[in-house]
């Protein structure tokens, strides 16, 4: 099996072990044939996030609370992204993205844009960002 990889195309960071999360239930968002709802985006859950969801027909308030690092399926996420974009969800309603963890198939459903801007970790740190570019201090590779 290839080794998994992020929306940047590098190694796929851990997402969270408080409570375990991924479909593999291995603190990554990993997916695989076996995962239908793809579980790839990596998010911190707020208690808006948490009642909407429910609200939606997919309560994890039992298991999570605000602040837990969590593997939702893209199409999950992607639902409470479109109701903020239509009005119907405040801009903090959407779960907070861990892009270093969020795995690249989620780009097959969101933009990176899109995930960019609800970032958490620093959304700079790309391949393509000035700070990783010789020419203006980076690494040589």
């Amino acid at each position: 099996m290839d080794r998994p990889l992020n929306v940047f195309g590098r190694p796929l960071a851990q997402c969270g072990t408080n409570p375990i999360t991924g479909f593999y239930r291995d603190g990554y968002c990993n997916t695989g044939p076996a995962d239908g709802g793809s579980h790839t985006v990596a998010a911190v859950v707020s208690q808006k996030w948490l009642d909407y969801s429910a609200s939606k027909g997919n309560d994890l308030r039992p298991m999570l609370s605000e602040g837990c690092s969590w593997c939702l399926c893209v199409s999950r996420w992607k639902q409470s992204l479109d109701a903020y974009k239509r009005g119907e969800l405040a801009k903090d309603g959407v779960p907070k993205i861990k892009l270093q963890a969020t795995h690249q198939r989620a780009l097959d459903m969101v933009s990176i844009d899109d995930l960019k801007a609800f970032a958490l970790d620093d959304a700079s740190n790309t391949p393509n960002s000035a700070s990783q570019d010789p020419a203006n201090g980076g690494p040589i590779r």
